[in-house]
């Protein structure tokens, strides 16, 4: 007998033994675990992302606001850096040697081994410079990308501005359901590049191929292309909003003009403004700097959404007027003595109705108005009827758009303040406080807070007679595509459109021959009314809301200069000469005197002096 023959069978065994092992290793690998096949993939796969185009921003009459420029990126590989004269490069770069020094440890600190960008956003002009040295440096390498350019450095607060994806964006993007950003993509941060950043991004694509065993792209497999953004049509008119931007220079305030027709934003001015192409490229952080640290005119304020805190002065007492007809507690030919020991006024014509009280803008008379619809004899506690007759006054002045956030594509916009009974029960106490408390608010004062946003749709319920459509800034989105449903949409306040007619013709003569004379135009009818706001200190802000023509409106306009006294003075005149470059493309002889006017003025301070 074999000595060897058990031996063997334990050798041929333990072989069986392990080739079934080894079969079933192979099977599981193969066919039953899925990540062995993902890690198959990644060994002989390369992906690449293809980056889509930003979509362009035109204006309403197909001016493009917001185009692509093609720029340079310059990329660092530390561990490819060999000895440089740092002093040199940094001259050719444009950089300190700090600046250089703290690009570099980032450079580092991401991965020693793999370039990332040191120097974003370099014009064509600059690289042309730079590349003939450039190249003599090891590790450093230029790379063509796209920045956003401004042919016509206008609309900041508007068009807003984009900047690389924050750790915190990227983090919060990267727990949605289908993540879609990188770490070195740029998204929207303010304006409209914020508001339709799913809009303008566009859709991704990528390039696969096939790798070596060394890693060298070999074969093409599969190439899904990138969709480009959708463009935006604004509602923007580009040269009414350049005009109007020219006009704010060297003072303090916004205008707001909206088309009544349609809701859509003609021009948003905020003053002092900013030049959106300093928010671009290598220069972003410097003028960031400079413009964020500006504390006495806060250039990155808009004004014209942002700051609800505005009075709206006498203007007010238009929606007054009309509040008070629908209640029935006044008519349109109601008059009232201009009582000056109930609230100061100056001297004019007896205030026989409503249509005289709104040219002259009498206090008094609206005093008197305010009390009739706070103190309606429903109770016979002041207190009580007080708060009955406030919470009816709230609902109907909320009405026309005011201490409302309109649900627009604006960023920014906060309601204001029309005060209620929670808010004077926190002040005063609960049942101490009553009309005599709160009278201020009769002519707009007091508590009232609204934007200048709101005074222009103001304009345009009037214009409208009685309805608004949401104020908003994008006309169409896409070659084909509409404005979204929303805005389309009518609002209407709750009084009746008759009794806009008396407020109408009293605003006209406001124009003709009260205090917004400023205001007239050569041949078209303006219907305005103008507010003085006050301030705690000299000077008062000056205020002016208007529409024209008067028939068949075709723009509404707020104007607010602050420090600019009675609102006839500025307000007026500057949203005289917006409406007739609107409405005429150009300017009357009147209309060239007035702009010198306010081209000429400096209104920075509290203390301005108008007398030159």
């Amino acid at each position: 007998m074999d000595p060897y023959q058990g031996r063997r069978w334990v050798i041929i065994l333990v072989m069986l033994f392990m080739g079934i092992i080894f079969i079933s290793r192979l099977l599981y690998i193969q066919v039953l675990d899925d990540k062995w096949i993902d890690r198959a993939e990644k060994i002989t796969h390369s992906q690449k992302v293809i980056k889509p185009s930003r979509g362009l921003i035109y204006d309403r009459n197909g001016e493009l606001l917001v185009i692509a420029n093609q720029v340079y990126d310059i990329w660092v590989t530390p561990n490819k850096i060999g000895e440089l004269d740092t002093l040199e490069l940094c001259s050719v770069l444009g950089l300190t040697r700090p600046d250089f020094d703290k690009r570099l440890k980032k450079a580092r600190n991401y991965a020693p081994y793999k370039a990332s960008v040191f120097i974003e956003g370099v014009s064509q002009e600059d690289y042309g410079a730079i590349i003939t040295k450039l190249k003599h440096y090891k590790g450093f390498e230029t790379k063509k990308n796209t920045q956003r350019g401004y042919p016509h450095d206008i609309g900041g607060h508007i068009l807003g501005y984009i900047r690389k994806i924050s750790a915190e964006q990227y983090a919060k993007d990267q727990q949605e359901e289908d993540p879609y950003y990188l770490m070195d993509d740029y998204i929207g941060i303010t304006g409209l590049e914020r508001t339709y950043e799913y809009e303008l991004r566009g859709k991704r694509g990528s390039l696969k191929y096939l790798r070596d065993r060394l890693g060298n792209e070999t074969t093409a497999l599969n190439t899904e292309y990138a969709e480009e953004g959708k463009k935006l049509y604004s509602s923007i008119d580009l040269q009414l909003q350049k005009y109007g931007e020219q006009l704010m220079q060297n003072k303090i305030g916004c205008i707001v003009a909206i088309e009544p027709s349609s809701g859509e934003i003609l021009s948003m001015v905020s003053a002092p403004t900013y030049s959106p192409r300093g928010l671009v490229g290598r220069d972003f952080a410097k003028t960031w700097s400079e413009l964020s640290k500006n504390d006495s005119l806060k250039p990155l304020l808009n004004r014209g959404v942002y700051n609800s805190n505005y009075r709206p002065g006498s203007i007010f007492k238009l929606v007054q007027a009309l509040v008070a007809m629908q209640e029935g507690v006044i008519t349109e030919n109601t008059g009232f003595t201009c009582n000056k020991a109930l609230i100061g006024c100056h001297n004019h014509e007896h205030p026989a109705n409503v249509g005289i009280a709104i040219k002259h803008s009498c206090n008094p008379y609206f005093y008197q108005v305010y009390k009739r619809l706070i103190m309606r004899g429903e109770s016979g506690s002041i207190f009580k009827d007080s708060r009955i007759g406030l919470t009816k006054w709230r609902k109907a002045v909320k009405s026309f758009g005011l201490g409302t956030r309109f649900d627009s594509d604006i960023p920014g916009i906060k309601s204001g303040n029309i005060p209620d009974t929670t808010f004077y029960d926190k002040w005063y106490g609960k049942n101490r406080w009553a009309f005599s408390t709160i009278y201020s608010n009769s002519i707009g004062e007091g508590e009232i807070g609204v934007s200048p946003l709101q005074m222009a749709n103001l304009a345009a319920i009037l214009a409208n007679k009685g309805y608004y459509y949401t104020p908003h800034l994008v006309k169409k989105i896409g070659e084909n595509g509409d404005k979204k449903g929303t805005f389309k949409k009518r609002h209407y306040t709750v009084v009746d459109s008759s009794f806009f007619t008396p407020v109408r013709n009293a605003m006209e003569q406001v124009v003709l021959s009260g205090t917004a004379r400023q205001a007239q135009i050569d041949s078209i009818a303006v219907c305005g009314k103008t507010g003085t706001v006050e301030n705690k200190s000299f000077n008062d802000h000056s205020v002016f809301i208007a529409f024209a023509p008067k028939d068949n409106p075709k723009i509404a306009i707020a104007v607010y200069v602050e420090y600019g006294t009675w609102g006839g003075t500025w307000a007026a005149p500057i949203a005289s000469v917006m409406i007739e470059k609107y409405l005429k493309g150009k300017l009357s002889e009147r209309g060239k005197k007035k702009e010198k006017r306010i081209l000429d003025a400096v209104i920075l301070t509290k203390h301005s002096d108008f007398k030159h």
